[in-house]
């Protein structure tokens, strides 16, 4: 999956001279966490963060009077406060590249360029809404079960199998492969059946080695 198919197209932006007051009003009533600056061709400038906004308004223990706060931060604008080297990826990034590019520099999102301009932003909500959609946790009811495989080929293909073969369903299947396993992978699947009970003991008496992982349920509020 790319980019492009899980980004915000309706990007938020301001203007190098848009001052600090009208960017925190902007932030607080759009619930955003993160304002790109944008030129008037629309290509990236730089990126105003919520801390960046924090850090330049006056500490609540100031000495200055609402008079004098109020004169100060009417002279700070985007230009003073934004992150001038910004990362940014193309709409066609990959979803896992895009993480990678953010977590190493513990940044919080990418604005998305495409010929220049900014068409839209990826945030590490967005991200962590993208993990929850592939593992499949979004689906109430399904069963959780986790599994130990020899990391061989077909050995994933053929657990899959087992599980249509006893009535379920495969909602999800998560198993990667890390350097270090001694010949073995962990493989986590969700799946829905009329008996998820019948699926398990099939598993079981297939010879899979199996644990029921309990899912909480979702609660609203």
């Amino acid at each position: 999956m790319y980019v492009e198919q899980i980004m915000t197209k309706d990007v938020l932006t301001v203007q190098p001279d848009t001052r600090l007051a009208k960017i925190a009003d902007l932030m607080r009533k759009n619930s955003v966490r993160h304002i790109p600056v944008i030129d008037a061709q629309g290509a990236v400038l730089g990126i105003v963060s919520h801390r960046d906004v924090q850090r330049a308004q006056p500490s609540v223990i100031t000495t200055l009077d609402r008079g004098e706060v109020t004169y100060l931060l009417d002279k700070v604008s985007a230009a003073d406060i934004m992150h001038k080297k910004v990362t940014t990826c193309s709409p066609r990034t990959l979803v896992e590249e895009a993480g990678r590019l953010m977590r190493p520099a513990k940044i919080g999102c990418l604005p998305v360029v495409d010929g220049g301009k900014l068409v839209g932003i990826i945030t590490n909500v967005d991200l962590l809404d993208f993990f929850l959609d592939i593992t499949g946790c979004w689906v109430e009811g399904a069963t959780r079960i986790t599994v130990q495989l020899p990391d061989r080929a077909g050995q994933l293909a053929a657990l899959l199998s087992t599980v249509n073969s006893h009535g379920g369903y495969i909602v999800a299947a998560v198993s990667p492969r890390t350097p270090d396993g001694a010949g073995s992978r962990g493989v986590i699947v969700r799946f829905e059946a009329p008996d998820p009970d019948a699926v398990i003991t099939g598993l079981r008496e297939a010879g899979y080695k199996l644990s029921v992982d309990e899912v909480p349920r979702m609660q609203g509020g």
